[in-house]
């Protein structure tokens, strides 16, 4: 088990470009107690994550939750060198409490999807390069250190969990990859009505089963309940409407579906630290 070797004066955060032509010499099998992020920008090849083996192709973003075993001396090669980017950081790097509890983090949601600790998403080709360069600017920060780099380096962590975060929004389509059904079927209904008032009960009238078998398998399978994934729908379009348009909050909070502004903002608060006002000037700026 690796841990995260912290620096002092330098941010919990590390980035590399990287072309895999040959496995590193006396890899051995290991995990680490940190959050992994890894995208493919070109080439093919396998590596074997968690007892199982990944085919590596272009535009796949992998990401790893910490203890998960990494084999690289599984790790195999295509014709060509396999060039990827890959960031490295504490859960605690975007939000100090976030250390013991970052499953529940927005921004980690990602990393607890169904299917375990780690996850493949495919970046469409017309996204590849935005993400690409979230990393490169995350490494010029952390390369260069001109005055205010650990801030802005944060920021750029910020900013490429946020692409990943829109990245994975497609729920319902990736579970189904995976199997899944019912919380394919959960997570439509979510997309299809988080905008009204909706409850557990609701959710699982609709996909035909009781609310605790539902409780039990939503939780079970990503980490989180079904209010919670409900919640943080509503923020996904909260986000948007205070970035994109100029409605006062109250009426953003309806449009989102929190029946109670004052409800939806102390959520707000909770969730991201600062007001949906302040937020909205932030994104602004």
């Amino acid at each position: 088990m690796f841990g995260y070797r912290r620096i002092p004066g330098v941010p919990p955060v590390m980035v590399f470009r990287q072309d895999h032509s040959a496995v590193p010499a006396q890899a051995v099998p290991h995990a680490h107690d940190f959050l992994v992020l890894g995208f493919v920008v070109a080439g093919t090849g396998t590596v074997r994550l968690n007892t199982r083996d990944w085919r590596l192709r272009p535009g796949d973003l992998f990401l790893v939750a910490p203890t998960e075993v990494i084999d690289i001396d599984r790790a195999t090669a295509g014709p060509g060198p396999v060039e990827t980017w890959t960031a490295f950081f504490p859960p605690d790097a975007i939000d100090p409490d976030a250390l013991r509890a970052w499953r529940d983090h927005p921004l980690l949601a990602p990393f607890v999807r169904p299917g375990g600790g780690i996850q493949r998403i495919p970046v469409p080709e017309p996204e590849r390069e935005r993400l690409v360069g979230h990393f490169r600017e995350l490494e010029r920060e952390l390369r260069e250190r001109r005055d205010g780099f650990a801030e802005a380096a944060l920021a750029r962590l910020t900013l490429l969990l946020v692409e990943v975060r829109r990245l994975a929004a497609d729920i319902p389509g990736g579970l189904r990859l995976r199997d899944e059904p019912l919380l394919a079927d959960v997570f439509d209904l979510i997309e299809t009505r988080f905008g009204e008032p909706i409850s557990l009960r609701d959710v699982a009238a609709a996909v035909a089963v009781t609310p605790a078998h539902l409780t039990t398998v939503v939780r079970r399978k990503s980490g989180r309940t079904v209010q919670q994934w409900i919640t943080e729908r509503r923020m996904i379009e909260a986000r948007r409407l205070l970035a994109e348009t100029t409605l006062p909050v109250a009426a953003i909070a309806g449009r989102a579906g929190f029946t109670d502004p004052g409800y939806f903002s102390r959520v707000f608060r909770r969730d991201h630290g600062v007001s949906p006002h302040a937020w909205r000037r932030d994104a602004r700026a």
